[in-house]
């Protein structure tokens, strides 16, 4: 079972992994459905994105990705979330324990990257790779049609800051039971990039190491400081529960 209250506006599951994969296992050959993985930076852009934010509100499951997250529920709500559960936690979990009842479409990153992690991610977890695409595209249709007609069953969409609304927009014509936004994902399935180290995670410092290791997130770190500013200032309304 999972809990749901409204942080800032938007929903947001309070579930464990174990339950997340649970409810993915669950929906495997229903109806299209979204997953959600509600960062800070995410909130913040919501406020001036109207798609978003309605991308987040209409998603089937909207998960706590990032320590701002938990913070801002134990703040506002006086709740203890669970834990994390992040795009690339979530997808190494599903594949680890679905395996084979997987058929996989790999959509984003740069051209080859995709192909890569799918036949990567075969090899490690017997999913079988229902199709693989870049993120590089601007005809929305034809790709859609791709993922349509590959019958697959999880769709992991990597397409950066576009990639909920790409979902939300054209998800009965994907036509897939389970789409999740993955972000850097199909980077770390591909081999290209590493995560941050275990201690760093397991202290809550991955976001730090990410943001300061690499000068174009940068910017991002403002939106940071914005989240932490809107939890402050709204802590006294809580949270719908």
């Amino acid at each position: 079972m999972k809990r749901r209250v409204r942080l800032l506006g938007l929903p947001l599951d309070l579930v464990d992994m174990e339950t997340a994969v649970a409810w993915v296992a669950d929906r495997l050959d229903g109806e299209p459905a979204q997953i959600v993985t509600l960062n800070p930076e995410m909130v913040v852009r919501s406020r001036r994105d109207p798609r978003l934010a309605r991308a987040v509100a209409e998603a089937e499951l909207v998960t706590p990705d990032g320590v701002g997250i938990l913070w801002a529920v134990r703040r506002m709500c006086g709740l203890e979330p669970a834990e994390r559960v992040t795009g690339v936690d979530l997808t190494q979990e599903l594949f680890t324990r679905l395996g084979g009842e997987l058929r996989v479409f790999f959509l984003g990153g740069r051209p080859g990257v995709a192909e890569q992690a799918a036949a990567r991610s075969q090899r490690r977890y017997g999913v079988a790779v229902a199709g693989f695409h870049h993120g590089y595209f601007d005809d929305e249709a034809e790709v859609v049609e791709l993922v349509r007609a590959s019958g697959a069953n999880l769709l992991l969409a990597g397409l950066g800051e576009r990639q909920e609304v790409f979902l939300h927009r054209h998800r009965q014509r994907l036509a897939t039971p389970v789409m999740i936004g993955v972000g850097g994902t199909l980077d770390v399935l591909a081999g290209v990039k590493k995560r941050a180290p275990g201690w760093s995670r397991r202290l809550r410092l991955e976001w730090l190491l990410r943001v300061g290791g690499d000068p174009r997130r940068w910017p991002r770190a403002g939106r940071l400081l914005r989240f932490a500013l809107l939890v402050l200032a709204e802590r006294q309304s809580g949270c719908q529960k």
